[in-house]
């Protein structure tokens, strides 16, 4: 069976740091990625790595943002630094098989989601 888990949420001061992870079971995922959906916005994906080990990142958290992954784990990490209030968002872990999950036109694309945790960043 397919899951995948998040956990690493909570609230942060601006400036301060916090590491999401998502541990997947049921398949190796040759692209994985983060998504974000902050109060009032569409879901965005925030960063991709494939299993090539190439990454993406949204242009607003270049910098700070570092995604990586343990694959003797299966573990899918977001390293998150110098975080600002407007990174105060729902998180979402995705993973598919065949391409690297994406959004377009208001609607986010992969076969597997988890449920999310929430990142709160107060000023």
């Amino acid at each position: 069976q397919v899951q995948l888990v998040e956990s690493g949420g909570g609230s942060v001061q601006a400036g301060g740091s916090l590491r999401l992870s998502c541990a997947a079971s049921g398949h190796t995922y040759s692209y994985m990625g983060w998504f974000r959906r902050a109060p009032g916005k569409q879901r965005e994906r925030v960063s991709s790595i494939s299993t090539d080990g190439s990454t993406s990142y949204v242009d607003s958290v270049k910098g700070r943002f570092t995604i990586s992954k343990d694959n003797a784990k299966n573990t899918l990490y977001l390293q998150m630094n110098s975080l600002k209030p407007e990174d105060t968002a729902v998180y979402y872990c995705a993973a598919d098989r065949t391409f690297a999950p994406y959004c377009r036109g208001g609607h986010c694309f992969g076969s597997y989601w988890g449920q999310g945790t929430q990142v709160t960043v107060s000023s």
